[in-house]
């Protein structure tokens, strides 16, 4: 393991106290950093204003969604994934961001009417509502009308400008191709789904690059009151390091979603399937397989942001790091402690 010397030196925590051990248990041998309890006040605050947001402002889901969505604990996640923050404002605007990526997910891929028939045209029209649609006066007002005729795009919608208002032109169009990115991803794993291809462990990992967590730790800047300017954020160096982050955090994801994952209808495709398919192991040693290589990940983006902070040890690119380490134990924390979504394996 690298030392914490070779480690971009984490945010000053709010507080000394680690989460409770007793909240939800880590996956065993997974290589992760423990945070601080995230603020309680901070997390009430934004919980109950992404609900409102949610039932109030864009009529996101029918009330029998409820307990779902109360289940996700946004408030805790973005809470713990951006301990620096200035304020639950923008505390806010990774928070409907969040939200509307995963009603997306769950209403156009996934567990509440998804499929991957037809997912192209949804996606991309539900892109516009992040990317705008320039055409002629004629139709410019259908294309307007369209962004309120579902859920998921009532919440890009309103989500995307709420975040433009706060961004710089730039940062809003970070976010804007690393949705692109998502997007492509969904497609991929989709167009897999139709055609019954198992991908080879490789290919998988390909597609979870795109198909992952990377527009929320590309945003830390944003939420936290800076901008790392573009020049910095195109780097081929800080690109490795936010791919990496965002490859580490998905496959904590697969991890994690696991046993969920099993025991939905059909093949749900994450890292410990396909290792399990193509290098001919039982269930138990693939899903040890693949925390082995989530460590990798996690090891080889802790370097690349410590290579980078030694090279470009400027105040905008020191602190996007650190923010960017923030998410990632921030994530893992949530995936821990969400045993509503979340059991694990019993491979121990």
């Amino acid at each position: 393991p690298l030392s914490a010397r070779d480690r971009p030196p984490l945010p000053e925590p709010a507080s000394a106290t680690p989460a409770p051990p007793a909240a939800g248990r880590a996956v065993p041998g997974l290589y992760h950093h423990p945070v601080p309890e995230p603020d309680p006040a901070r997390v009430e605050e934004v919980s109950r204003r992404i609900k409102r947001w949610a039932e109030d402002e864009v009529q996101l889901y029918p009330e029998e969604w409820e307990g779902q969505f109360d289940g996700f604990s946004v408030g805790r996640y973005m809470v713990a994934c951006h301990p620096d923050a200035p304020t639950a404002d923008h505390l806010m605007l990774a928070a409907r961001l969040m939200v509307a990526e995963n009603a997306v997910d769950d209403c156009y891929c996934e567990d509440h009417g998804g499929s991957p028939v037809g997912l192209g045209g949804r996606l991309l029209l539900a892109h516009t509502a992040l990317d705008h649609v320039h055409t002629t006066a004629e139709y410019a007002s259908a294309w307007k009308e369209s962004l309120l005729s579902d859920a998921p795009r009532r919440a890009y919608r309103s989500a995307m400008d709420h975040f433009v208002r706060a961004a710089t032109p730039s940062q809003a169009d970070r976010y804007r191709h690393d949705m692109a990115r998502l997007h492509l991803g969904y497609l991929a794993e989709a167009a897999w789904a139709q055609t019954g291809h198992v991908p080879q462990v490789w290919e998988y990992l390909a597609m979870r690059q795109f198909n992952n967590f990377r527009p929320c730790p590309t945003i830390t800047d944003t939420v936290g009151g800076y901008e790392l300017p573009a020049d910095l954020q195109a780097r081929p160096d800080m690109q490795r390091v936010i791919a990496l982050a965002g490859n580490a955090t998905t496959i904590v994801n697969d991890l994690y979603s696991y046993t969920k994952e099993l025991d939905s209808p059909g093949l749900h495709l994450n890292l410990p399937v396909v290792i399990a398919e193509h290098e001919q192991l039982s269930e138990r040693d693939a899903y040890l397989k693949a925390v082995e290589v989530h460590n990798d990940l996690q090891h080889a983006f802790e370097a690349a942001a410590a290579d980078l902070a030694t090279t470009c040890p400027l105040p905008p690119v020191l602190r996007f790091l650190r923010g960017v380490a923030a998410w990632v134990d921030g994530n893992h924390d949530w995936h821990r402690t969400n045993t509503y979504r979340y059991t694990l394996p019993d491979f121990w």
